[in-house]
């Protein structure tokens, strides 16, 4: 789903729908709470999805595609960086804070991926794009001579998926300083040397 092309209408149910989301997980995403939720007239919302299946999958395809313009963002400003340099694990960890500051999206994110782990078309939604992302950080380690480049690619997703969790359980005074830990260290499959610990 391309964010930019959607609607004004279609953002602001879809904003909503996120909402009720992460407050009242996937049970409650229904068409009467997306439309309280955005302050519409009943029935708004299943005007434009007009089952509960639709409303579940336009607003993952929306996480997804918020949650791939950041990423796709951040892999532009990586492209000058080598594996080692410092700024990397700095522009990571910027676009980690930004998301549990702003927590909504991280906190729709984890919610999809564990109903993903019941549901395969949820999980096929939610694995095309993080296919996309694992290809394009593969093609960048290969360009810097990383070897095993699409396994290391793998290991930092997975990793940056445990560390979005792991943060998110923890007091928001304590997120940062778990970040600056574990980003290095789980960013240490991208180049051949242990790097150097965060200020």
């Amino acid at each position: 789903m391309q964010i930019s092309s959607l609607t004004p209408r279609r953002r602001v149910i879809l904003d909503a729908a996120l909402r009720v989301l992460v407050e009242q997980g996937l049970r409650g995403l229904t068409h009467r709470a997306v439309d309280r939720a955005a302050d519409l007239p009943e029935g708004s919302t299943s005007a434009y999805l007009r089952t509960r299946r639709a409303l579940q999958l336009a607003l993952t395809e929306y996480v997804v595609g918020r949650v791939a313009e950041d990423v796709d963002a951040l892999l532009q400003e990586l492209e000058d960086c080598t594996p080692e340099d410092p700024r990397t694990i700095e522009l990571v960890l910027g676009l980690f804070a930004r998301w549990l500051g702003e927590q909504d999206l991280a906190l729709a994110k984890v919610e999809l991926t564990m109903e993903a782990a019941r549901d395969p078309e949820l999980a096929a939604l939610l694995a095309r794009d993080r296919d996309r992302v694992v290809d394009i950080v593969a093609e960048i380690l290969t360009g810097h001579d990383v070897d095993q480049a699409h396994d290391r690619a793998q290991t930092m997703m997975a990793s940056f998926d445990g560390i979005l969790l792991s943060a998110l359980l923890r007091p928001e005074g304590e997120r940062d300083e778990l970040l600056r830990r574990v980003l290095p260290l789980a960013m240490h499959p991208l180049g051949t040397h242990q790097p150097a610990p965060l200020p």
